[in-house]
């Protein structure tokens, strides 16, 4: 895989993959949502020392009403078999609030997110991985 970041990006470009966000150990792919709108995906590629997938599954607990926030990461755990399987393995989970975009001070959700990390050896893994990782469901639904 190339080695600085730009190349990466430019590499998962050639691909066909979109990107939603640059950080400097991660890119994250978007989902086009429609054609002019693109959404975080919840998959991403870690690069530094070495190249990996990320996945996060997630569950909001607008669409749980009164159901926990233990409850919720289950939920999205519950996501998990497929990559599990695969050889995923579970690296953090959060409760993020979602902001309303005109007033920071309200919270208008919460998501609860449990991420999964697969470490890769070479770029024809890599970009199957991706591909794999866009295919599945990434939010849990009632």
């Amino acid at each position: 895989m190339p080695g600085p970041p730009s190349a990466l990006k430019k590499a998962l470009i050639a691909e066909g993959f979109e990107i939603y966000r640059n950080a400097p150990t991660q890119v994250t792919l978007a989902d086009r949502v429609r054609d002019n709108l693109l959404m975080d995906s919840g998959v991403a590629v870690v690069h530094g020392e070495g190249l990996g997938v990320r996945v996060v599954l997630r569950a909001q607990s607008s669409n749980f009403p009164g159901e926990s926030g233990e409850s919720l990461f289950a939920r999205a755990r519950g996501l998990s078999a497929v990559l599990v399987s695969r050889g995923y393995r579970e690296i953090g989970a959060d409760a993020v609030p979602v902001h309303d975009p005109s007033d920071r001070s309200r919270t208008l959700d919460t998501s609860y997110e449990v991420s999964y990390f697969l470490a890769v050896a070479e770029d024809a893994a890599l970009y199957a991985e991706l591909r794999f990782a866009l295919g599945i469901s990434k939010n849990a639904e009632r």
